[in-house]
């Protein structure tokens, strides 16, 4: 039963992950709509492939005028399979998180955007998509393919690969350089964010921002840690664990350093976290999840939180303070220039590749000022604010 449960979580989290895909898709942002597709055949050989076998992606606009050495890459969101039988239903869907057979051009807006108005700290660095399609937030290593399924868990590889492709082409000069994700994508930033910095030149500037990446370890609606399992799975199934922070898992098992509240604290190149306090997808999936919600009592708040009675509402808070000591824990004890983070209360999932979100909708703001303007702020540090939302203390609809 506790299995089936948790393929279910697998398929709820592919749906959640393929309507924020639809949504970034259908954004008519300034920005850029023609960034073609690169597949790297050649990584083929390398055994660097995604879940079907197919080679890995990457979507580049190349950076102009004073940017032409600055880079922004930023790691595709796409959620996690912790079985045989969910990977194969990443394989088998239409938005290409298994297999770089299926994906289309993802639309460049908000944060990839080209157009100063839509992007004014980043539009005119080299902007980079890194295509998801492994699984696990690139953190797989399994030499074995098990015929029966073709299934190849490389996303280590994958991030290999593409690094040294972007490094051959001007990357290993970058006078500035930030990396970003989004979901699991945003997780992968964290876990690759020193990494990523060793791979610059001692003289870059480089950064890291995860969007709506901090997963948190917090009890759901049942005071169990039914979450924690599947990023159990998901680990064992992966080998990720060779490739998680050792001062993390020589600690703890190794699917509790999936959590960010538990590896940010030793990561020292700078981070700046952006976040809701209710994001949507823990709301869904870690506080209240199908195991946790018996008699499903919380599928109508989950959709809408105008749906919400005033019990959950009160349960919703609850989660909102844990979320921001989980938050405070993994800060540490990191000065505003090493941690800067941008926290509101918008019900929703990845916001800085929506131009709405990112600049644009006044509820998705914070002191008046957008993600846009606060995260440029903090990596050029003209400004090291940590904003956190006091204001609206319930989640918001942005």
């Amino acid at each position: 039963m506790a299995s089936n449960s948790v393929t279910k979580m697998a398929a709820f989290t592919i749906l959640c992950q393929w309507l924020c895909l639809i949504l970034l898709m259908l954004s008519r942002a300034e920005g850029s709509d023609k960034v073609n597709i690169t597949f790297l055949e050649s990584a083929v050989a390398r055994g660097a492939v995604c879940l079907d076998g197919s080679p890995p992606a990457y979507q580049h606009d190349k950076g102009f005028g004073d940017g032409v050495d600055k880079w922004l890459i930023h790691i595709q969101g796409g959620g996690w399979c912790e079985s045989t039988e969910s990977c194969l239903l990443y394989v088998n869907k239409t938005n290409g998180v298994g297999s770089s057979k299926l994906m289309n051009k993802l639309r460049f807006s908000g944060i990839y955007s080209s157009k100063q108005t839509s992007n004014p700290g980043f539009y005119n660095w080299n902007r980079v998509v890194m295509r998801y399609c492994d699984g696990a937030s690139f953190t797989g290593d399994v030499e074995k393919v098990d015929p029966a399924t073709n299934l190849h868990y490389r996303g280590a590889r994958i991030f290999t690969v593409i690094m040294e492709e972007l490094l051959a082409q001007g990357l290993n000069n970058a006078s500035s350089a930030l990396l970003t994700g989004c979901s699991s994508g945003g997780l992968a930033a964290i876990l690759y964010c020193d990494k990523f910095r060793a791979m610059l030149p001692a003289t870059s500037q480089v950064k890291c921002a995860p969007d709506a990446g901090y997963f948190v370890h917090v009890r759901d609606i049942s005071g169990k840690h039914h979450f924690q399992m599947f990023f159990t799975k998901i680990v064992k199934l992966h080998n990720s664990k060779i490739n998680l922070p050792s001062s993390c898992t020589s600690k703890m098992k190794p699917g509790l350093c999936f959590y960010p509240q538990f590896i940010l604290p030793e990561i020292k190149t700078p981070v700046f976290v952006i976040n809701s306090a209710y994001d949507s997808y823990q709301v869904q999936n870690i506080l209240a999840p199908e195991e946790a919600d018996k008699h499903d009592l919380w599928s109508a708040c989950k959709l809408n939180t105008t749906s919400c009675t005033g019990t959950q509402l009160l349960r919703l808070y609850d989660f909102r303070v844990d979320f921001l000591r989980a938050l405070r824990s993994g800060m540490g004890k990191f000065n505003s220039t090493m941690r800067g983070m941008f926290i509101n209360s918008c019900y929703s999932h990845c916001q800085t590749g929506t131009q709405s979100n990112y600049l644009g909708a006044p509820a998705s703001k914070l002191d008046n000022k957008a993600i846009a303007e606060v995260l440029s702020d903090w990596f050029y540090e003209r400004n090291t604010t940590q904003l956190i939302d006091h204001q609206y203390i319930l989640p918001r609809q942005c």
